[in-house]
């Protein structure tokens, strides 16, 4: 898989990711619950050298529930949220999988947090599923 091209609602933000994702699923961790407003959040993370971005981003950081730094990227016109990482020297970047431009590149491969998955957010594929992050 290669040139994934995505970007935020208002069109100011645009990506391109190389490569295939190391890792995608969905995240049902209360602070993916909360940024999008859903009962989870749709992950592909790839190296930070497979990405090129054009366009400002904001970010907003936190403490995870894991104690880690936890930044999203988001535009600053239509709020969008673009990316995730770690602290600022993680070389890798969540992509979020609703900014695709052709969403069906989107391969889940387990779901993480499911501790925290609301009743109502049941997935219709089968997949590994993780109370917290796999090892």
């Amino acid at each position: 898989m290669s040139g994934m091209k995505g970007g935020c609602l208002c069109g100011a933000v645009r990506y391109e990711a190389k490569g295939s994702p190391l890792y995608s699923g969905f995240c049902h961790c209360r602070d993916c619950q909360r940024v999008t407003g859903t009962g989870h959040c749709c992950y592909m993370i790839f190296s930070r050298a497979n990405v090129d971005v054009t366009g400002e981003l904001r970010a907003y950081e936190k403490l995870a529930e894991n104690g880690n730094v936890t930044i999203r990227y988001f535009c600053p016109g239509c709020g969008s949220q673009i990316f995730g990482s770690g602290p600022p020297d993680d070389d890798r970047w969540t992509v979020y999988a609703g900014t695709l431009d052709d969403t069906s590149l989107f391969k889940p491969t387990n779901a993480v947090f499911t501790r925290s998955r609301p009743h109502w957010d049941r997935l219709a594929v089968g997949l590994d599923e993780y109370e917290t992050l796999p090892s």
